[in-house]
């Protein structure tokens, strides 16, 4: 049992120092029944700048002890642009408030609530938040999140 502790709060350890994703109290590797409720969830405070949408807010919710893919909740505030980058691996995305533009590779998508998207690993994308209202996605990824930003030219 200690060995399985100090295991868990070592990875805690590392993905604090290494994500710029707010730590929610259930971030460490999820080996056990957990529920989270989109309205009673503790957001980080908002963050951005360097590619990332001003206002952005996060709050992770696990971690794959295998993978070490997070999954977590991301907000953008109503008019936010997030820049073109992409990731290492692949990242799986449900729109679950609001409505937002996404370029994937050379095709422009107008997601709405419900939507679901699939982010192949090393594909090129952007987000555009129209200025009506906020958006919420529920993010998981297959690996460890990294974020590539790419000069845009548009």
């Amino acid at each position: 049992m200690f060995r399985s502790y100090f295991q868990l709060h070592r990875v805690y350890l590392l993905i604090v120092l290494a994500s710029p994703l707010t730590l929610s109290a259930s971030a460490i590797a999820q080996e056990h029944a957990f529920v989270a409720d989109l309205n009673t969830v503790e957001w980080g405070a908002p963050g951005g700048g360097n590619g990332f949408p001003q206002g952005l807010q996060t709050v992770r919710l696990g971690i794959d002890a295998q993978t070490m893919g997070v999954t977590y909740y991301a907000k953008f505030p109503a008019g936010s642009h997030f820049d073109l980058h992409w990731h290492t691996h692949h990242e799986y995305v449900a729109v679950v408030q609001g409505e937002v533009d996404l370029q994937l590779g050379l095709e422009l998508h107008h997601l709405t609530t419900g939507s679901y998207i699939v982010i192949p690993g090393g594909v090129n994308h952007y987000w555009d938040v129209p200025d009506s209202e906020d958006v919420i996605i529920l993010v998981r990824r297959a690996g460890p999140a990294d974020f590539h930003f790419v000069e845009e030219s548009r």
